[in-house]
């Protein structure tokens, strides 16, 4: 009989327990102000990420300069700085494969090992790794 009484007194107080969930098995809702742009939202065009860095090179160019050349995925863009800490140059291309370019005379043909760059400055010239 000892061994019995701490085991009815568990099950009771699991049963008092059971019996004040009074909460319902979904949550409930506080704020039922709806948002005013959840259909512009829910409608608005699909994002196109940028694409990710594929490549950060420095050249060394024919003239012994610089240039430094950020290459990304899908090889239609590339950023060029002639100074480390200037504001980059922003070349396109239509299709991968294609000459990049930008306006005023820039132009970038190659990879991530050679290049052919031409500048509003300079010629076309050729660099390397």
């Amino acid at each position: 009989m000892k061994s019995l009484l701490p085991l009815s007194v568990a099950a009771a107080s699991l049963l008092a327990l059971a019996a004040c969930n009074s909460q319902p098995a979904q949550p409930e809702v506080v704020d039922a102000n709806p948002d005013p742009m959840a259909t512009t939202l829910a409608n608005r065009a699909p994002v196109e990420l940028p694409p990710a860095i594929k490549a950060d090179k420095t050249f060394r160019c024919k003239d012994n300069s610089l240039a430094f050349v950020t290459f990304f995925e899908g090889d239609k863009l590339a950023n060029v700085r002639l100074k480390e800490g200037e504001t980059p140059v922003r070349l396109t291309a239509p299709e991968a494969g294609q000459p990049l370019t930008a306006d005023g005379g820039w132009k970038l043909t190659g990879d991530e090992k050679n290049i052919t760059l031409t500048t509003p400055d300079k010629p076309a010239q050729t660099c390397h790794v």
